[in-house]
Protein backbone atom coordinates (compact mmCIF):
# COMPACT_ATOMS: atom_id res chain seq x y z
CA UNK A 1 0.00 0.00 0.00
CA UNK A 2 2.72 2.46 0.52
CA UNK A 3 4.54 1.75 -2.36
CA UNK A 4 1.39 2.31 -4.34
CA UNK A 5 0.89 5.53 -2.71
CA UNK A 6 4.71 6.85 -3.59
CA UNK A 7 4.32 5.60 -6.52
CA UNK A 8 1.60 7.29 -7.93
CA UNK A 9 2.33 10.66 -6.11
CA UNK A 10 5.89 10.53 -7.77
CA UNK A 11 6.97 10.87 -4.28
CA UNK A 12 11.02 10.99 -5.16
CA UNK A 13 10.32 14.32 -7.21
CA UNK A 14 10.21 15.95 -3.41
CA UNK A 15 13.75 14.95 -2.56
CA UNK A 16 16.14 17.08 -3.71
CA UNK A 17 19.57 16.21 -5.98
CA UNK A 18 21.12 14.53 -3.70
CA UNK A 19 19.32 14.94 -0.50
CA UNK A 20 18.66 13.09 2.24
CA UNK A 21 15.17 10.99 3.66
CA UNK A 22 14.11 10.97 7.12
CA UNK A 23 11.28 8.92 8.10
CA UNK A 24 9.53 10.30 11.07
CA UNK A 25 7.06 7.56 12.48
CA UNK A 26 4.60 7.90 15.49
CA UNK A 27 6.17 5.87 18.28
CA UNK A 28 4.37 7.93 21.47
CA UNK A 29 5.23 4.99 23.49
CA UNK A 30 5.97 0.94 23.16
CA UNK A 31 3.07 -0.49 22.07
CA UNK A 32 2.65 -3.08 18.95
CA UNK A 33 0.74 -1.51 15.74
CA UNK A 34 -1.89 -3.89 15.80
CA UNK A 35 -2.96 -2.25 19.00
CA UNK A 36 -3.76 0.40 17.18
CA UNK A 37 -0.90 2.70 18.72
CA UNK A 38 1.93 2.90 16.37
CA UNK A 39 2.78 2.95 13.17
CA UNK A 40 3.40 -0.50 11.20
CA UNK A 41 6.35 -1.46 10.50
CA UNK A 42 5.85 -2.21 6.76
CA UNK A 43 5.05 1.17 6.33
CA UNK A 44 8.97 1.82 6.87
CA UNK A 45 9.47 -1.13 4.73
CA UNK A 46 7.64 0.17 1.67
CA UNK A 47 9.20 3.94 1.85
CA UNK A 48 13.05 2.61 2.23
CA UNK A 49 12.06 0.53 -0.45
CA UNK A 50 10.45 2.77 -2.86
CA UNK A 51 13.30 5.40 -2.43
CA UNK A 52 16.08 2.89 -2.41
CA UNK A 53 15.06 2.38 -5.73
CA UNK A 54 15.14 5.30 -7.01
CA UNK A 55 18.29 6.06 -6.26
CA UNK A 56 17.99 7.33 -2.59
CA UNK A 57 21.18 6.59 -0.59
CA UNK A 58 20.75 8.34 3.03
CA UNK A 59 17.91 6.99 4.39
CA UNK A 60 16.98 7.41 8.27
CA UNK A 61 14.63 6.49 10.12
CA UNK A 62 14.24 9.34 13.56
CA UNK A 63 11.61 9.77 16.10
CA UNK A 64 11.58 10.61 19.92
CA UNK A 65 8.58 8.67 22.77
CA UNK A 66 7.03 10.62 24.55
CA UNK A 67 8.16 11.89 28.04
CA UNK A 68 7.80 8.94 30.31
CA UNK A 69 9.23 5.98 27.72
CA UNK A 70 12.41 5.37 25.95
CA UNK A 71 12.62 5.51 22.14
CA UNK A 72 14.63 2.40 22.00
CA UNK A 73 12.27 0.86 23.75
CA UNK A 74 9.65 1.88 22.08
CA UNK A 75 11.34 1.18 18.46
CA UNK A 76 11.73 -2.71 19.17
CA UNK A 77 8.46 -2.94 20.67
CA UNK A 78 7.23 -1.45 17.00
CA UNK A 79 9.74 -3.98 15.44
CA UNK A 80 11.67 -1.23 13.93
CA UNK A 81 15.07 -3.11 14.82
CA UNK A 82 14.13 -5.49 12.36
CA UNK A 83 13.56 -3.33 9.54
CA UNK A 84 16.52 -1.09 10.26
CA UNK A 85 18.30 -4.34 10.23
CA UNK A 86 17.43 -5.47 7.57
CA UNK A 87 17.75 -2.68 5.04
CA UNK A 88 21.08 -1.37 6.80
CA UNK A 89 18.99 2.01 7.61
CA UNK A 90 20.32 3.97 10.73
CA UNK A 91 17.54 4.60 13.52
CA UNK A 92 18.06 8.08 15.46
CA UNK A 93 16.54 8.65 18.97
CA UNK A 94 16.22 12.60 18.78
CA UNK A 95 15.77 12.39 22.34
CA UNK A 96 19.45 12.52 21.86
CA UNK A 97 19.51 15.04 19.12
CA UNK A 98 20.97 18.47 19.44
CA UNK A 99 18.09 20.75 18.31
CA UNK A 100 17.82 24.95 16.93
CA UNK A 101 15.44 27.46 17.95
CA UNK A 102 13.50 28.16 15.19
CA UNK A 103 11.04 30.94 15.03
CA UNK A 104 7.14 30.39 15.06
CA UNK A 105 4.18 32.10 15.19
CA UNK A 106 4.00 31.88 19.28
CA UNK A 107 7.78 32.57 19.83
CA UNK A 108 11.00 30.44 19.40
CA UNK A 109 10.91 26.40 19.64
CA UNK A 110 13.46 23.99 19.90
CA UNK A 111 13.46 21.56 17.17
CA UNK A 112 15.66 18.68 16.63
CA UNK A 113 18.18 19.30 13.98
CA UNK A 114 17.49 15.89 11.97
CA UNK A 115 13.86 17.06 11.35
CA UNK A 116 15.35 20.35 10.51
CA UNK A 117 18.42 19.03 8.68
CA UNK A 118 16.84 16.39 6.15
CA UNK A 119 16.44 16.82 1.91
CA UNK A 120 13.08 15.58 2.70
CA UNK A 121 11.14 14.71 6.24
CA UNK A 122 8.51 12.04 5.80
CA UNK A 123 5.79 12.17 8.03
CA UNK A 124 4.48 8.75 8.93
CA UNK A 125 1.50 9.18 11.45
CA UNK A 126 -1.33 6.65 12.83
CA UNK A 127 -4.72 8.67 12.41
CA UNK A 128 -6.09 7.96 15.91
CA UNK A 129 -7.55 9.00 18.77
CA UNK A 130 -6.58 11.40 21.75
CA UNK A 131 -7.44 11.60 25.60
CA UNK A 132 -5.89 15.55 25.32
CA UNK A 133 -6.91 16.99 21.36
CA UNK A 134 -9.57 14.44 20.51
CA UNK A 135 -7.53 13.51 17.50
CA UNK A 136 -3.97 13.25 16.21
CA UNK A 137 -2.81 12.70 13.30
CA UNK A 138 -0.03 14.96 10.82
CA UNK A 139 0.47 17.80 12.55
CA UNK A 140 0.72 16.33 16.23
CA UNK A 141 2.90 13.88 15.46
CA UNK A 142 5.50 16.59 14.62
CA UNK A 143 5.86 16.77 18.24
CA UNK A 144 8.34 13.96 18.45
CA UNK A 145 10.99 16.19 16.89
CA UNK A 146 10.97 17.85 20.02
CA UNK A 147 13.41 17.48 23.12
CA UNK A 148 11.36 16.01 26.40
CA UNK A 149 11.90 19.50 27.53
CA UNK A 150 10.06 21.10 24.86
CA UNK A 151 7.16 18.48 24.96
CA UNK A 152 6.29 19.28 28.65
CA UNK A 153 6.31 22.98 27.54
CA UNK A 154 3.81 22.92 24.76
CA UNK A 155 1.65 21.29 27.36
CA UNK A 156 2.02 23.93 29.94
CA UNK A 157 1.27 26.25 27.02
CA UNK A 158 -2.27 24.64 26.18
CA UNK A 159 -0.90 22.11 23.25
CA UNK A 160 -3.43 23.57 20.72
CA UNK A 161 -1.35 26.77 19.83
CA UNK A 162 2.04 24.88 20.05
CA UNK A 163 1.35 22.03 17.80
CA UNK A 164 -0.27 24.40 15.24
CA UNK A 165 3.13 26.26 15.53
CA UNK A 166 5.59 23.73 15.03
CA UNK A 167 3.13 22.56 12.12
CA UNK A 168 3.79 25.87 10.52
CA UNK A 169 7.32 25.60 11.13
CA UNK A 170 8.41 22.35 10.00
CA UNK A 171 5.90 21.70 6.97
CA UNK A 172 6.64 18.54 6.18
CA UNK A 173 6.28 18.06 2.25
CA UNK A 174 5.73 14.76 2.08
CA UNK A 175 3.17 12.20 4.96
CA UNK A 176 1.70 9.23 4.59
CA UNK A 177 -0.92 8.45 7.27
CA UNK A 178 -1.01 4.98 8.65
CA UNK A 179 -4.97 4.26 8.99
CA UNK A 180 -5.27 0.39 9.18
CA UNK A 181 -6.19 -0.09 12.67
CA UNK A 182 -5.90 2.94 14.62
CA UNK A 183 -7.62 3.52 17.99
CA UNK A 184 -9.86 6.13 17.61
CA UNK A 185 -10.17 7.00 20.61
CA UNK A 186 -7.14 6.74 22.23
CA UNK A 187 -3.36 7.42 21.56
CA UNK A 188 -1.96 4.96 23.18
CA UNK A 189 -3.96 1.71 21.61
CA UNK A 190 -5.71 -1.42 22.76
CA UNK A 191 -8.89 -0.75 20.91
CA UNK A 192 -7.64 -0.94 17.29
CA UNK A 193 -10.17 -0.36 14.55
CA UNK A 194 -9.74 -2.11 11.68
CA UNK A 195 -10.11 -0.28 8.31
CA UNK A 196 -7.12 -0.94 6.08
CA UNK A 197 -6.55 2.38 4.51
CA UNK A 198 -4.06 4.90 4.00
CA UNK A 199 -3.33 8.18 2.27
CA UNK A 200 -0.75 10.61 1.35
CA UNK A 201 -0.45 14.23 0.48
CA UNK A 202 1.54 16.78 0.55
CA UNK A 203 -0.14 19.53 2.74
CA UNK A 204 -0.26 18.23 6.52
CA UNK A 205 -3.03 20.48 7.42
CA UNK A 206 -5.26 19.03 5.05
CA UNK A 207 -4.48 15.91 5.75
CA UNK A 208 -5.62 16.29 9.33
CA UNK A 209 -8.72 18.27 7.83
CA UNK A 210 -9.60 15.22 6.03
CA UNK A 211 -8.71 12.91 9.10
CA UNK A 212 -11.48 15.27 10.68
CA UNK A 213 -14.00 14.49 8.22
CA UNK A 214 -12.72 10.22 8.57
CA UNK A 215 -13.52 10.36 11.97
CA UNK A 216 -16.96 12.33 11.87
CA UNK A 217 -15.30 15.06 13.70
CA UNK A 218 -15.80 19.59 13.40
CA UNK A 219 -12.82 21.64 13.35
CA UNK A 220 -14.29 23.13 16.67
CA UNK A 221 -13.35 19.73 18.85
CA UNK A 222 -9.60 19.59 17.17
CA UNK A 223 -8.70 23.68 17.13
CA UNK A 224 -5.05 23.25 16.16
CA UNK A 225 -6.07 22.05 12.48
CA UNK A 226 -7.49 25.43 11.85
CA UNK A 227 -4.78 27.73 14.10
CA UNK A 228 -1.91 25.96 11.88
CA UNK A 229 -4.07 27.09 8.95
CA UNK A 230 -3.71 30.52 10.11
CA UNK A 231 -0.19 30.93 10.54
CA UNK A 232 0.69 29.59 7.28
CA UNK A 233 1.45 25.60 7.76
CA UNK A 234 -1.26 24.47 4.92
CA UNK A 235 -4.87 24.53 3.90
CA UNK A 236 -8.33 23.50 5.79
CA UNK A 237 -10.00 23.85 2.33
CA UNK A 238 -10.75 20.44 1.03
CA UNK A 239 -12.28 19.32 -2.32
CA UNK A 240 -13.25 16.37 -4.21
CA UNK A 241 -10.66 17.44 -6.85
CA UNK A 242 -8.14 17.31 -4.00
CA UNK A 243 -8.70 13.52 -3.37
CA UNK A 244 -7.64 10.92 -6.09
CA UNK A 245 -8.71 7.36 -4.71
CA UNK A 246 -6.14 4.49 -6.19
CA UNK A 247 -9.46 2.08 -5.04
CA UNK A 248 -12.91 2.45 -4.18
CA UNK A 249 -14.10 1.14 -1.26
CA UNK A 250 -17.80 -0.39 -0.89
CA UNK A 251 -20.63 1.75 0.71
CA UNK A 252 -20.37 -0.46 3.48
CA UNK A 253 -16.62 0.27 4.54
CA UNK A 254 -17.85 3.29 5.76
CA UNK A 255 -15.51 4.86 8.02
CA UNK A 256 -16.17 3.84 11.63
CA UNK A 257 -16.50 6.59 14.45
CA UNK A 258 -14.84 7.15 17.76
CA UNK A 259 -17.24 5.22 20.91
CA UNK A 260 -16.50 8.27 22.87
CA UNK A 261 -14.57 6.20 25.66
CA UNK A 262 -12.21 8.34 27.00
CA UNK A 263 -14.45 11.33 27.21
CA UNK A 264 -16.92 9.41 29.23
CA UNK A 265 -14.23 7.99 31.72
CA UNK A 266 -12.73 11.49 32.45
CA UNK A 267 -16.34 13.87 33.09
CA UNK A 268 -14.98 14.32 36.84
CA UNK A 269 -10.68 14.92 35.74
CA UNK A 270 -9.70 18.96 35.74
CA UNK A 271 -6.84 19.03 33.77
CA UNK A 272 -4.71 21.72 33.81
CA UNK A 273 -1.31 21.36 31.50
CA UNK A 274 -1.15 18.08 31.60
CA UNK A 275 1.37 16.29 30.02
CA UNK A 276 0.51 13.43 27.33
CA UNK A 277 2.00 10.71 29.70
CA UNK A 278 0.30 11.24 32.93
CA UNK A 279 -2.67 12.11 32.12
CA UNK A 280 -2.50 8.69 29.63
CA UNK A 281 -1.46 7.02 33.18
CA UNK A 282 -4.84 8.21 34.74
CA UNK A 283 -7.10 7.01 31.63
CA UNK A 284 -5.55 3.64 31.59
CA UNK A 285 -6.39 3.73 35.42
CA UNK A 286 -10.00 4.85 34.75
CA UNK A 287 -10.88 2.62 32.23
CA UNK A 288 -9.01 -0.55 34.15
CA UNK A 289 -11.01 0.42 37.90
CA UNK A 290 -14.21 0.40 38.96
CA UNK A 291 -13.46 3.02 41.47
CA UNK A 292 -13.40 6.22 39.35
CA UNK A 293 -16.79 7.04 39.32
CA UNK A 294 -17.68 10.43 41.21
CA UNK A 295 -13.86 11.52 42.63
CA UNK A 296 -12.77 14.72 41.88
CA UNK A 297 -9.50 14.39 40.21
CA UNK A 298 -7.22 17.60 39.17
CA UNK A 299 -4.38 16.17 36.98
CA UNK A 300 -1.63 19.17 35.20
CA UNK A 301 1.47 21.68 35.63
CA UNK A 302 -1.26 24.44 36.40
CA UNK A 303 -1.58 22.77 40.20
CA UNK A 304 1.86 23.36 41.01
CA UNK A 305 2.09 25.14 44.31
CA UNK A 306 -1.76 24.73 45.00
CA UNK A 307 -3.49 23.25 48.04
CA UNK A 308 -6.81 21.78 47.12
CA UNK A 309 -8.92 19.10 48.02
CA UNK A 310 -9.74 15.80 46.04
CA UNK A 311 -7.08 13.41 44.28
CA UNK A 312 -4.03 14.79 42.55
CA UNK A 313 -2.23 12.88 39.70
CA UNK A 314 1.43 13.30 39.46
CA UNK A 315 4.16 15.33 41.04
CA UNK A 316 2.60 18.35 39.95
CA UNK A 317 -0.65 17.75 42.00
CA UNK A 318 1.53 17.32 45.58
CA UNK A 319 -1.24 20.06 47.26
CA UNK A 320 -3.94 17.78 46.85
CA UNK A 321 -5.62 16.12 49.80
CA UNK A 322 -4.35 13.00 48.11
CA UNK A 323 -2.07 12.56 45.31
CA UNK A 324 -0.71 9.58 43.53
CA UNK A 325 3.22 10.77 42.80
CA UNK A 326 4.95 9.80 39.97
CA UNK A 327 6.03 11.89 36.88
CA UNK A 328 4.45 10.24 35.45
CA UNK A 329 2.07 7.54 37.79
CA UNK A 330 1.68 4.36 37.03
CA UNK A 331 -1.84 3.22 36.51
CA UNK A 332 -1.24 0.53 38.65
CA UNK A 333 -0.44 3.22 41.36
CA UNK A 334 -3.79 5.62 40.35
CA UNK A 335 -6.43 2.14 40.85
CA UNK A 336 -4.74 1.27 44.44
CA UNK A 337 -5.09 4.54 45.32
CA UNK A 338 -8.56 4.67 44.03
CA UNK A 339 -9.51 1.60 45.44
CA UNK A 340 -8.38 2.48 48.47
CA UNK A 341 -10.02 5.66 48.97
CA UNK A 342 -13.51 3.50 47.70
CA UNK A 343 -12.67 1.29 51.04
CA UNK A 344 -11.95 4.27 52.95
CA UNK A 345 -8.63 4.05 53.65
Amino acid sequence: MTVKLLEAADAIALVPEGGSVALKPNLVIAGTPESGSTTHPGVLSGCIEYFRAHGVKDISVIEGSWVGDETMRAMRRAGYDKVCEKYQVPFYDLKKDRTRPVKTAIGNIDICQRALDAGLLVNLPVLKGHCQTVMTCALKNLKGCLPDKEKRRFHALGLQKPIAALGAALKPRLTVVDSICGDLDFEEGGNPVQTNRMYLGTDAVQLDAYGLTLMGLRPSEVPYVGLAEQYGGGSTTLSESDIIELNHPSEAAKYPKPRGTVASLIKNVTEDQACSACFASLVRALYSSQYGKGVDISIGQGFKGKEFEGLGIGNCCRGASRCVKGCPPTAEAIVNTLQDMAWGQ
